[in-house]
C-alpha cells in the first residue's frame, strides 16, 4: 500500500460519500487563460461550496484564491482545500529563458534557480502546483514544445528536471513543500510526448519498449527520484494506445516498478479526447479506461465526476481505485500544509519581479548563450565602438519572453536588445535602430562602425500547436542579413527562437552568431553584456541544428546502421546519407564557442576493465579529463563525457552523453574534472515489456572533449 494512506488520510476518506470522493478526482479550470476550452468559473464555485471539486486550473493572485478557498474550506461539508495549478514553466512575475536554453547553460543550478524564485513568487499568489518541468527528449525540431524541454539527450533532460523537481519543491522526502517559498512539482509528459511523429503537435508515438525504456523513461526516473510530487499524462498514443488509458505506463511502471505514490493528472481534456483516439466508445468508457489505467486526476473534462457513481455501480470501477486516487490527492494537500494553512498571506504578496529575480534573470540569460560562430573574433564588442546599428524585427522587441512565460509575459515586457544595447554602450556611442526592412537596414548599416542584426522567430512560433515545416529564418530575415552583408561593414547576427533553426548560407559569410534563445524579461540587457564581453559566453547546444528540414530527424545519439557514413571516406556509395545534402548536421550537439579558448585533455581511466558483478555491487569507473584555459581571458568551458557500447544485443547509440560538468578558469588555469561511469552507465533495457536490464560484457570507448563530436578516447573492457 502506498505510503500516501496516512492515518489521517484514512481517517477523512472514511468520512467522505462517493460524491465527494469522485469530486477530489476532478479539477476544472478558472478563466480559460490556457488550453482550447473557456472557464468553468460558475461551475468551479458551486463545485467548491458542494464540497464536489479537488483542484482549480489558472487562478492565482493572493486575493483571488483566498475567496475561492473560503468558500471550498468554510462552506463545504467536510471543508477540504482546494489545490490550485498553474502553468509556472519559466517563470510567474520573473521570465527566466525558455526552458531550451537553460539546458544550453549545461549547468543544471541554473534551473534550481528559477525555480526557486518561480516557486516563491507563484506561492505568494496563492498557487500551490505547476505543471512543470517538461522532460520529453525530442529528436524533432519542427515540434514546436521542444522549447518546454531540455532538447534532445535523455541524461542532460534528467539533470535538469531533478533540478527543477528540487527548486520548487526542496528535498526528495517533500518536507519542505508546506513552506511558502515552495510548490508542487508535475512531471510531464509520460511519456514519448517528444516523439510525435513529422513534429505535429499531440500526433502518434509508435515506439519500441526498448527505445521507451532507454530514451524516453530516464528523465521521469530521475524526476520521480528527486521527489516529485505528480506526473501528467502525455497527449499522444504510445504503440498504439493513449497515454490516458496506458497502464503499462502508468500504472506497471510508473506505480509498480517505480513505486511512485504520488498522484497521476491528465492533460487538458485529455481523459475526453480518448473517444477522438477511437480509443473509448463514449465519456463513461473514457473514464473507466483511464482511472483503471492508473489515472488519478481529471483536468477540465468532467467525465468522472459525471459517470463515477455508475460505472462504480456497474462494476467497471472499483471503489478501492478510487480511494487509492483520493488519497493521493489528499496526501499532496496535507504535504502541502493546506489543512493547516490553507489561505495564503496577502499582505506577503508578491506583486512584480524584484531587483534580485531581474539580477538571476540576467545572469540566466546570459550564461545559456551559445556562441555558434565567431571569426576573426568579431565579438565581443569593443567598449569604446563610436557608432553601433541595432537591426532587424527583433532589435527593438520586447517579445523575448518565448513561449509558457506565464502571467509576467503580459504584464512585465523584456528588456528589448536595442535597450540592452544603448545601456551597455560607451558613453557618447550613437546607437541607431533600424527594423525589419532591408533597405533602411542597410543604410543604417553604411553610417555605423559595426551592426548587431537581431534575427529570428516570435514567441508564438513555438510551444504547443506550435509545428512548423520550415524551419529557415521566416519573413524576409536571410535577405535582410545579405542586405547588411553587402555593405560591407563588420556586423553580428543574434538569434531569437524557440527552437533549432535551418540555418541558410547567410551563417557561412557571418562574422559572428550567437544564439540567444527566447531569453526572459531581461533578455536585452543579457544580450547586450554578451555582445560587449561583460559576461563570456559558454553554452552548449542541447540539441542538433539540422542542415535542412528533410534531414530530421539528426541527432547525435543515432545508431550506426550496417552502411554508416564515414567521413573519412566521403565519396562512399551505398551508405546512410543524402545525395542532394552535405553528411552530418550544421551544427552538433554539445557545440558552443567562447571568447578564450581551451584544450582537454584524452579520458584518464583509472582501470581498464570491470567485472559485472563489480558493477553491480556499486564499484565504478572513475574517468578524469584535463581541461586548460590557453586563452588570455577568463571563461567557462563545458567537459563532455560519452560512452559507446561497441557491441550489444541491441545496437546501442554511437554515442550517448554520461556526463558533463561547466568550469570556470582563469587564463593560463587548469582543473581536472571526474566522471564515476556506474552500471547505469554501461548498461542497457531490452525490450521484455516486464523490464529487463542488462550490463553485457565486452569493449567500451569513452570519449571526452567539449561537443558530441570529440575525438579523444579511452576504452574500458566490462567482463
Amino acid at each position: 500500500m502506498p505510503r500516501v494512506h496516512t492515518p489521517q488520510v484514512k481517517e477523512l476518506l472514511g468520512k467522505m460519500t462517493v460524491r465527494e470522493k469522485l469530486g477530489q478526482l476532478q479539477q476544472l479550470t478558472w478563466t480559460g487563460e490556457t488550453g482550447p476550452g473557456g472557464g468553468q468559473t460558475a461551475e468551479t464555485e458551486a463545485a467548491s461550496r458542494a464540497g464536489l471539486l479537488g483542484s482549480v486550473l489558472n487562478i492565482y493572485g493572493a486575493a483571488h484564491t483566498n475567496a475561492l478557498q473560503r468558500i471550498a474550506v468554510e462552506e463545504s461539508r467536510l471543508g477540504i482545500p482546494l489545490l490550485f495549478g498553474l502553468d509556472v514553466i519559466h517563470g510567474f512575475w520573473t521570465t527566466f529563458p525558455i526552458p531550451l536554453a537553460q539546458a544550453a547553460s549545461f549547468d543544471p543550478a541554473v534551473s534550481r534557480r528559477e525555480a526557486e524564485v518561480s516557486a516563491a513568487e507563484a506561492r505568494s499568489n496563492g498557487v500551490h502546483w505547476t505543471f512543470s518541468p517538461m522532460m520529453d527528449v525530442t529528436h524533432e525540431p519542427r515540434w514546436g514544445r521542444i522549447a518546454e524541454g531540455s532538447g534532445e539527450d535523455p541524461y542532460l533532460n534528467a539533470a535538469f528536471a531533478v533540478a527543477k523537481v528540487e527548486g520548487y519543491q526542496g528535498p526528495a522526502g517533500g518536507t519542505e513543500l508546506a513552506r511558502k517559498n515552495r510548490i508542487a512539482a508535475c512531471a510531464k509528459h509520460f511519456v514519448a510526448y517528444g516523439g510525435a511523429e513529422g513534429g505535429r503537435d499531440y500526433n502518434t508515438v509508435d515506439v519500441s519498449e526498448q527505445r521507451l525504456r532507454n530514451h524516453y523513461l530516464p528523465p521521469f526516473k530521475a524526476a520521480i527520484d528527486a521527489g516529485a510530487a505528480t506526473v501528467m499524462a502525455a497527449f499522444n498514443t504510445v504503440s498504439g494506445v493513449p497515454a490516458h488509458g496506458n497502464a503499462h505506463i502508468m500504472q506497471t511502471i510508473l506505480k509498480d516498478s517505480w513505486g511512485f505514490d504520488g498522484f497521476v493528472v491528465s492533460d487538458y481534456k485529455g481523459v475526453q479526447e480518448l473517444i477522438a483516439h477511437g480509443f473509448a466508445e463514449d465519456g463513461a468508457n473514457a473514464a473507466a479506461l483511464a482511472f483503471g489505467s492508473g489515472l488519478d486526476m481529471e483536468m477540465t473534462s468532467t467525465n468522472i465526476v459525471e459517470h463515477g457513481e455508475a460505472l462504480l455501480a456497474e462494476g467497471l470501477l472499483t471503489i478501492e481505485r478510487i480511494d487509492d486516487a483520493v488519497a493521493r490527492i489528499l496526501h499532496l494537500k496535507y504535504a502541502l500544509g493546506l489543512f493547516d494553512g490553507p489561505y495564503c498571506d496577502e499582505s506577503a504578496e508578491i506583486t512584480e519581479p524584484s531587483a534580485a529575480a531581474r539580477a538571476a534573470a540576467r545572469e540566466t540569460a546570459a550564461r545559456c548563450m551559445v556562441l555558434l560562430k565567431n571569426d576573426t573574433a568579431a565579438l565581443p564588442l569593443s567598449p569604446l565602438t563610436a557608432s553601433v546599428a541595432v537591426v532587424g524585427p527583433f532589435a527593438d522587441s520586447t517579445d523575448l519572453q518565448g513561449t509558457w512565460a506565464g502571467p509576467g509575459g503580459s504584464r512585465f515586457p523584456s528588456v528589448s536588445i536595442l535597450d540592452g544595447v544603448r545601456a551597455a554602450a560607451a558613453e557618447g556611442s550613437v546607437v541607431t535602430h533600424a527594423g525589419a526592412d532591408s533597405a533602411a537596414a542597410a543604410a543604417a548599416a553604411r553610417h555605423a562602425d559595426v551592426i548587431v542584426v537581431v534575427v529570428g522567430e516570435e514567441a508564438e512560433l513555438s510551444g504547443e500547436a506550435a509545428a512548423r515545416s520550415d524551419l529557415a529564418l521566416p519573413h524576409g530575415q536571410e535577405e535582410l542579413i545579405a542586405a547588411v552583408a553587402a555593405t560591407g561593414k563588420p556586423y553580428v547576427v543574434v538569434l531569437v527562437n524557440g527552437r533549432p533553426l535551418v540555418l541558410g548560407d547567410w551563417f557561412d559569410t557571418a562574422p559572428a552568431v550567437l544564439e540567444a534563445w527566447h531569453p526572459g524579461i531581461e533578455g536585452g540587457h543579457a544580450v547586450a553584456d554578451v555582445l560587449f564581453g561583460r559576461a563570456v559566453p559558454g553554452g552548449k547546444l542541447p540539441v542538433t541544428f539540422p542542415r535542412a528540414v528533410g534531414q530530421i530527424p539528426v541527432y547525435y545519439n543515432h545508431e550506426s546502421t550496417g552502411r554508416p557514413y564515414n567521413p573519412a571516406n566521403p565519396g562512399a556509395q551505398y551508405v546512410s546519407g543524402y545525395l542532394d545534402l552535405a553528411q552530418g548536421p550544421r551544427l552538433p550537439f554539445g557545440h558552443g564557442l567562447s571568447y578564450t579558448s581551451f584544450t582537454t585533455s584524452a579520458p584518464g581511466l583509472s582501470t581498464e576493465s570491470i567485472s559485472r558483478a563489480e558493477l553491480a555491487r556499486g564499484m565504478t569507473v572513475p574517468v578524469s579529463v584535463t581541461v586548460t584555459n590557453t586563452g588570455a581571458r577568463a571563461g567557462d568551458e563545458v567537459v563532455q563525457l560519452y560512452i559507446h557500447d561497441v557491441a550489444a544485443s541491441i545496437a546501442q547509440p554511437v554515442r550517448r552523453l554520461r556526463g558533463c560538468e561547466r568550469v570556470t578558469l582563469e587564463p593560463g588555469a587548469t582543473t581536472t574534472v571526474t566522471f564515476p561511469l556506474g552500471e547505469e552507465d554501461f548498461g542497457f533495457w531490452t525490450n521484455d515489456p516486464a523490464g529487463t536490464f542488462l550490463v553485457e560484457r565486452g569493449r567500451f570507448d569513452i570519449y571526452a572533449g567539449t561537443s558530441s563530436t570529440a575525438q579523444a578516447r579511452g576504452t574500458v573492457y566490462v567482463r
